[in-house]
């Protein structure tokens, strides 16, 4: 919880509660479906949870917003981004049945009650979003296409995590993209080639 408390002092006592017990679900649901890789379970907190509160670095997520979180897997960034803004809204949404399962019971001990998570392909939903972030799930330009229709005219901004060197992949875009780099916000070796692309729509 050090390094929490490091990039995060501003965190309230239930919230360092509620990320301490996020460690211990997420160590003890590893053990029965692969959520996050097994060599990367003893860095949970640095590579996983700290990674996705990037976001939180970056933007503040208003009141009574709603969030989607496209592919979340076992529920990053959707999870600690909730805990951070418990007065947001987290749509979590993944095509695979059993991690969205966890999700749903991560969730609930955790007393997350502005969360949503569901079984789904992107495509299928329906709605509108202030927010849509991942992390390391596709090329911007397909969550670009994958999205549209969940849009808010004018009004919605992407957030995905990503990595490396973005130079082809962000090309099509022109300058609608901007890139953050985490290592700003973060000192740590694992963050070195790790960014955040923001776009508004």
């Amino acid at each position: 919880m050090d390094l929490l408390k490091k990039y995060f002092p501003e965190l309230k006592q239930k919230q360092l509660l509620q990320f301490e017990l996020m460690q211990e679900l997420y160590l003890d649901w590893n053990s029965k479906i692969n959520l996050v890789s097994r060599k990367d379970t003893e860095h949970l907190l640095e590579r996983h949870i700290l990674h996705s509160l990037a976001l939180a670095k970056f933007k503040h997520f208003k009141k009574d917003s709603w969030t989607l979180d496209i592919g979340t897997g076992g529920g990053f960034p959707g999870l600690p981004l909730a805990v951070i803004y418990p007065k947001a809204n987290f749509h979590l949404v993944d095509s695979i049945a059993k991690k969205i399962m966890v999700v749903h019971e991560i969730a609930k001990a955790l007393n997350l009650e502005n969360v949503r998570a569901e079984q789904s392909r992107v495509e299928n939903l329906e709605g509108s979003y202030h927010y849509i972030v991942s992390r390391a799930v596709a090329s911007t330009t397909k969550l670009l296409d994958w999205t549209k229709h969940l849009a808010l005219r004018n009004n919605t901004e992407y957030l995905f995590l990503k990595g490396g060197d973005l130079t082809e992949e962000l090309k099509p875009l022109g300058f609608k993209a901007t890139i953050k780099n985490i290592s700003e916000y973060y000192k740590l070796d694992f963050y070195e080639t790790k960014k955040i692309v923001w776009i508004k729509h």
